[in-house]
């Protein structure tokens, strides 16, 4: 499996996995203009030149960050994919010396998996929900909170 960083040429294949998993209710959709504003957040997961998986770490200030957007193929799930992209945040965080990472998923055993711990979201800083606010579920949300230490 080869992680890189996303290319432009990527968007509309990242907008496709977003979209398909955003449908099912699994994550929050995301325009494309917003894809391409940050796009050198993210980061694509490759077999044999497929892409089987993407996400982001998005900077939310000098000691927290965020992954965000993290979909696995379903033909490819449960073959460490989705670790693999989770390892290459932290170790990007790491570089950055960002010493927290979290996320906001429906997926918090998966995450547990990787380290991380189940917070409640009030313990996040205000600073996170600034981009809650645009979301159809706000203030509904039944996403969980879980955040790792990397120090």
């Amino acid at each position: 499996m080869l992680i890189r960083k996303a290319k432009i040429s990527d968007v509309e294949t990242i907008h496709q996995f977003i979209t398909h998993f955003a449908e099912k209710d699994l994550m929050l959709g995301r325009s494309r203009s917003s894809l391409y504003e940050c796009i050198r957040e993210f980061m694509i997961a490759e077999l044999n030149g497929l892409v089987v998986g993407v996400g982001s770490l998005h900077v939310i200030w000098e000691d927290l960050a965020e992954i965000r957007a993290l979909a696995v193929d379903e033909n490819y799930q449960q073959r460490g994919i989705g670790r693999g992209l989770v390892e290459a945040f932290l170790a990007e965080a790491v570089d950055l010396e960002i010493p927290q990472v979290f996320a906001l998923t429906y997926q918090d055993p998966f995450f547990v998996r990787c380290g991380f711990t189940i917070i409640p979201k009030e313990e996040l800083p205000q600073k996170v929900w600034k981009e809650c606010i645009n979301c159809p579920k706000f203030p509904k949300c039944e996403e969980v909170a879980v955040i790792r230490d990397l120090q």
